[in-house]
């Protein structure tokens, strides 16, 4: 204010194309921070206490355009969202380690299909992120990324290929095919965070895999692959809400000690034409997606009497305990468990896969 007054007063216009201002700081109360009142948070304590990301990350999440409230609370529900964020690049990057981009990248259309959703999704989110920097709307930005590390990530795509990542071999294509995400993932999101949480975005930069130079800051934005912003062909949302609708089946029998465990149980899900085409698209995968032992999709337009409603028109499921043996590796119930005489105690998938490719 007192640079445009000058300004003004002495060449006649403003000293700047444009300013960025924003609402008063308020206390928990609602009154304004003023150091005669004696309600104000010094900053370099807040420092010293949470870390400069966190206040720093207070001040992105806010809606400047209003007054801005602060207090201890609020900062320490600040935190926690900083810590999923920070506990989200932290689990990609350990499960990164050994992984080398040029060498043990997989193509686009050798990529499991959640891996190329979940790419595709980072693609779409790159584009939101970066529209709200240009137009200054930081709090959009947090939402966005603390969303994606909770829902799509946290609470859907990380739990699913927990079972690729920790049973399948070092070097097997679909443990690539995981990585290969989780690479675009981090290398996407520490560019992402980089403005905000500047210096967690540092530290998270030196222990991407691959060549990089010394500072992520000294980079343009993450280059996805080409098919990335294709259409997926399987119904995700439609998954989605199936997932859900499982999981609460399998929270039934858990609590009616009929399972202990979801992987103790199989799923058999009936649906019409075209729900049914647009899940078997995920073919094997579909009992991994499920966290299950076995997952079938049975195309009819009437469901069987013992069947549960879904909350999808039309599709219907009928989850129930697995009488087959256990796999020692993937802990799967299986019927194909020994068909390899080599591995008499694991499954088929686990054979093909323990021991990486050749």
């Amino acid at each position: 204010h007192s640079s445009l007054l000058t300004s003004v007063a002495m060449h006649g216009r403003a000293p700047y194309r444009g300013v960025l201002t924003h609402g008063f700081t308020l206390d928990e109360q609602g009154r304004k921070m003023s150091k005669s009142v004696g309600n104000i948070l010094v900053p370099q304590k807040l420092t010293n206490t949470l870390g400069a990301d966190v206040v720093r990350l207070w001040v992105a999440a806010t809606d400047y355009a209003n007054e801005m409230s602060v207090s201890d609370e609020i900062l320490r529900r600040t935190a926690d969202s900083y810590r999923r964020i920070r506990n989200t690049l932290r689990f990609l990057l350990g499960n990164l380690d050994g992984f080398d981009p040029k060498a043990h990248s997989v193509a686009w259309e050798d990529l499991v299909a959640i891996d190329r959703w979940v790419i595709g999704k980072s693609f779409a989110l790159q584009n939101e992120v970066l529209t709200a920097y240009r137009n200054y709307e930081f709090h959009i930005i947090y939402q966005k990324i603390h969303n994606f590390c909770v829902v799509e990530l946290g609470g859907f795509y990380l739990d699913i290929i927990k079972d690729r990542l920790y049973t399948t071999g070092a070097a097997s294509a679909p443990q690539r095919s995981a990585q290969t995400a989780m690479c675009h993932i981090a290398e996407a999101m520490v560019r992402w965070i980089a403005p905000i949480l500047s210096f967690t975005a540092e530290e998270a930069w030196g222990f991407l895999p691959g060549a990089h130079n010394e500072s992520v800051l000294l980079n343009q934005w993450h280059e996805f692959p080409p098919g990335s912003e294709r259409e997926q062909s399987i119904d995700w949302p439609l998954f989605i809400a199936l997932k859900a609708d499982v999981a609460k089946e399998l929270e039934r029998l858990r609590t009616a000690g009929a399972i202990g465990a979801p992987l103790e149980a199989e799923v058999s899900i009936f649906a019409p034409q075209p729900q049914a085409a647009r899940l078997m698209t995920l073919q094997d995968e579909l009992r991994f997606a499920l966290i299950t032992s076995q997952a079938r999709i049975i195309e009819r337009d009437v469901p069987p009497a013992d069947a549960q409603r879904t909350s999808t028109d039309g599709v219907w499921i009928r989850v129930q305990p697995s009488t087959q043996p256990k796999c020692v590796r993937c802990w799967h119930l299986r019927g194909d468990i020994g068909t390899d005489a080599r591995h008499p105690e694991i499954c088929a998938r686990c054979a093909v896969n323990v021991e990486g490719p050749g």
